[in-house]
């Protein structure tokens, strides 16, 4: 118990220290800031979800102490309940009702179990990026010309023209940013957590702490419903107003959701082919170098979803030739 202590005490200073960075200014710390949950899904992950609970309420603690208590709230929202939660859910099982051969030729039977879906992970972690980023949104106002005329303002601040005839052209770069920050925020949210799952999912697995196995990736998939919810969130994208900024982000998440599981179908149909690495690699570099054929990814996802290409291309492949 001391351990875990002492290692949750140390998760929670090295988020809060990565979080706090960000008042600094310097580019780094955007990436540091970006990584906080990372200390505590590893600890969450590897030593269970009481130290990532003790490490949050320790960095938030702290971090209330020192800069206030809206910096508290805003770890609390952004790092600690999400890096807690998540850890939560990935360790979560429950006993299969046949159980598994124990493997030693006895008629023993030890339990398996079954994990908690990765696809609902995925779900869960466009929930919380989605409502990280209403928050702050409406931490600027209550209605969209609130809203909007705050992001106008800051992002004016920072790309102020250098000179008055350029006044212009930045007003128009910054009215299209406007249109698009609330989705490429919430998309960044989700992107981020994601990935600080999957590091400290290797990261514990790797030192050998992980207690579960590597769950399967290329067999993630949504809930039936979300596809619904996202028909419904695109149909309030033009409603206008607060509703529809609000909308737009919901859309985002649960785009890149697909987009995820698109990735997920690709490294499926791609099995069999014998430059398959080659491949994955130049879709992951066309994706990253230029972002739009990402909605490629979510066109595959949904597709996959809607007609099942994954299931239909596992059960058509020939059974693996018995060993000599």
């Amino acid at each position: 118990m001391i351990m875990i202590v002492l290692i949750a005490i140390a998760a929670g200073c090295a988020s809060a220290l990565m979080f706090a960075s960000i008042v600094s200014g310097a580019l780094i710390s955007l990436l540091l800031f970006y990584l906080a949950p990372l200390p505590l899904m590893v600890a969450g992950l590897g030593w269970g979800p009481l130290s990532a609970t003790i490490g949050g309420i320790a960095a938030a603690t702290g971090l209330g102490a020192i800069f206030g208590l809206p910096y508290c709230i805003a770890f609390v929202l952004t790092v600690a309940l999400p890096a807690w939660w998540l850890g939560h859910l990935a360790l979560l099982g429950r006993p299969m009702a046949n159980g598994a051969p124990s493997g030693d030729g006895a008629t023993r039977v030890t339990p398996a179990l079954e994990w908690y879906p990765i696809g609902r992970i995925l779900l869960w972690i466009a929930g919380f990026a989605a409502l990280t980023t209403m928050a702050a949104l409406l931490t600027l106002g209550s209605d969209a010309d609130t809203i909007t005329g705050a992001l106008k303002r800051g992002l004016m601040r920072i790309l102020g023209p250098r000179n008055a005839t350029s006044r212009g052209e930045i007003e128009r770069w910054v009215d299209a940013l406007v249109i698009i920050a609330p989705a490429a925020a919430a998309i960044v949210a989700m992107m981020t957590l994601t990935l600080n799952l999957w590091l400290a999912a290797r990261i514990t697995s790797t030192s050998g702490r992980l207690h579960r196995p590597w769950p399967d990736l290329k067999s993630a998939e949504l809930p039936p419903m979300t596809l619904v919810a996202l028909s419904v969130a695109i149909a309030f994208c033009f409603t206008g107003g607060l509703l529809a900024i609000l909308a737009q982000i919901v859309s985002a998440v649960l785009m890149m959701a697909y987009a995820i599981t698109g990735f997920a179908v690709l490294h499926t149909l791609t099995l069999a082919l014998k430059s398959r690495a080659l491949w994955l690699s130049c879709a992951y570099a066309i994706v990253v170098v230029f972002g739009w054929p990402v909605l490629a990814m979510v066109a595959l996802g949904v597709a996959d979803a809607i007609f099942g290409f994954r299931q239909r291309y596992l059960q058509g492949r020939p059974p693996p030739l018995p060993a000599s």
